[in-house]
């Protein structure tokens, strides 16, 4: 729950909320608390659903047959896309409409921005909107159950021996897909000044994202529990903030929310339930828990790009600057 609150929605928002907010102050450590809320959003999730652990009672379910939908034709197979359109739209811009309404509010009265840049706002909100509705439209009606049907397929075939080398180039690549990655990576290396760039935190995430596919099919097969993988893990994520800079701290936390976005909610964790279906493992002990997972590792892997960075860092310092004599001869090519 932690990890799919964070999608595409609230990644780039809260992020540029915390940069406009740092970015008033001066001192030492604005650059560092610019990133890190994205974390700090996912932690109420997390607390809410085990607080409903107390409430309800925790009771042996049923799991409900699911099956990839077939259509007769293109004309049936169109329909089911429309059917599904007037939800997502009402989804969307119950989304949208608070914060659209703030932003009028704050610009009839303070923030007063110049004309064309109002309207290119206002432009890009309806971007925003359409190009939600699209994305939520194809992924509830073709993207979730195509997922869930190649990870039956897969692990019940005869290429089953070949699942952990697909799911972990599937995250490879998949992290490549969400929408908030690529919001992340820009600021990062925009208030950074280039320290952290693009490439490498993309290479960073598809680390992080491959290894987390790869764990999680392998407690699926072996039925490990998921607390022996998130406490150690989160474990030594908490150790590295005690050596690495607090800023890379800051952006781990952010990419583990950005990381568990839509990609892995609508793809990847159908993908699992398929697998499960085919092992016949419990789906809902050992599916659900693959998005903990994705949002837990890039902690580990940002920290340790940053670990690397200081250590690199300090070996270029530690290096003693050679000192020429005026009767040496320095070759400039």
């Amino acid at each position: 729950a932690g990890g799919v609150t964070t999608g595409p929605m609230t990644a780039p928002f809260i992020i540029s909320l915390g940069v406009g907010v740092s970015s008033i102050r001066s001192d030492k450590n604005a650059e560092a608390d610019s990133f890190g809320l994205v974390g700090l959003c996912s932690i109420g999730p997390i607390l809410a659903v085990l607080l409903l652990g107390f409430i309800y009672p925790g009771k042996e379910g049923k799991i409900a047959a699911s099956t990839v939908a077939s259509y007769a034709n293109t004309v049936e197979m169109s329909k089911s896309y429309l059917r599904s359109l007037p939800s997502q739209m009402e989804e969307v811009a119950l989304a949208l409409l608070p914060v659209m309404l703030i932003f009028l509010v704050f610009q009839f009265f303070s923030l007063k921005i110049r004309f064309l840049r109002f309207i290119r706002i206002l432009v890009g909100m309806c971007f925003t909107y359409v190009g939600l509705v699209v994305f939520l439209v194809g992924v509830n009606v073709g993207f979730s159950p195509i997922g869930m049907m190649l990870g039956r397929k897969i692990a019940e075939g005869e290429v089953s021996f070949w699942l952990i080398p697909i799911v972990a180039l599937m995250g490879w690549f998949l992290v490549a897909a969400e929408p908030a990655v690529h919001t992340l990576t820009e600021q990062v290396e925009e208030i950074s000044a280039g320290a952290v760039s693009t490439k490498t935190m993309k290479l960073a995430l598809s680390v992080a994202v491959s290894l987390s596919m790869v764990l999680s099919m392998v407690r699926i097969q072996t039925g490990i529990p998921i607390l022996y993988f998130v406490f150690p893990g989160y474990l030594f994520a908490l150790v590295l903030t005690f050596f690495v800079p607090p800023v890379f701290t800051a952006i781990a936390f952010d990419a583990g929310g950005v990381a568990s976005g839509p990609m892995a909610a609508t793809f990847m964790l159908p993908f699992a339930m398929g697998v499960c279906m085919a092992k016949g493992a419990n789906l809902l002990t050992e599916a659900f828990g693959l998005v903990s997972l994705v949002a837990m590792l890039p902690l580990i892997t940002v920290q340790l790009v940053g670990l690397f960075s200081q250590i690199k860092k300090k070996r270029g310092q530690a290096a003693p600057e050679k000192v020429y004599k005026d009767t040496d001869i320095i070759e400039l090519f």
